[in-house]
């Protein structure tokens, strides 16, 4: 296959980056995630809580030095900024992206297939409440604070909605197959997307 890059958005709790990992696996490519955070980190040379606040906030003030004095500038701004050219380094080569807004980031692409992986609220909560030992009442109030926070960074960044099937080429229900088969399927459409 030539070279190919898949993002991959998916709903907290849907499994996105368990499958996205599989599917790099199986395509012998490298993926990214929150590592991408340690990526702007080296790039801005900023402390990595304060990089990972302004990636979750619209505003976080960051005080620059100058021959003038302090100068305030907004930190979530600069991360934003420098994730977009940290994904584009990393897009030379073959590679899934999980979330990080990458299917915006890399739009009009012509070598990216956009998925965005979701599933029934009861089944991410089922998740939540597996892997975190939370209650069903807990597990559902993480899903609702990711979900928000992630809505408002999706549109802070992009301007449209996480999730918007205008803005992917396939969107998959990760409970119908399970995850294992979802991503055997997403490489198959990536397959039939790529071959020579």
């Amino acid at each position: 296959m030539r070279h190919f890059v898949v993002t991959l958005g998916c709903e907290y709790g849907a499994g996105g980056p368990e499958i996205g990992k599989m599917l790099a696996q199986s395509l012998g490519i490298e993926y990214y995630d929150r590592d991408l955070v340690d990526k702007v980190v080296e790039e801005i040379g900023v402390d990595k809580s304060l990089v990972a606040q302004a990636d979750n906030k619209n505003f976080v003030p960051f005080g620059i030095e100058t021959s003038l004095g302090t100068r305030y500038a907004n930190l979530s701004n600069k991360v934003i900024y420098t994730q977009f050219e940290v994904i584009h380094k990393m897009a030379r080569t073959s590679c899934v992206f999980i979330g990080r807004c990458s299917d915006y980031i890399l739009k009009g692409e012509s070598d990216v297939v956009n998925v965005f992986v979701y599933a029934p609220t009861d089944k991410r909560i089922e998740h939540i409440m597996d892997t975190m030992s939370l209650s069903k009442r807990h597990a559902a109030e993480v899903i609702r604070d990711a979900d928000n926070m992630l809505h408002r960074r999706y549109k802070y960044i992009t301007g449209t909605y996480r999730g918007d099937r205008h803005n992917r080429h396939l969107l998959i229900d990760s409970s119908v197959l399970g995850w294992e088969k979802t991503a055997k399927f997403i490489q198959s459409f990536v397959e039939m997307r790529f071959e020579e």
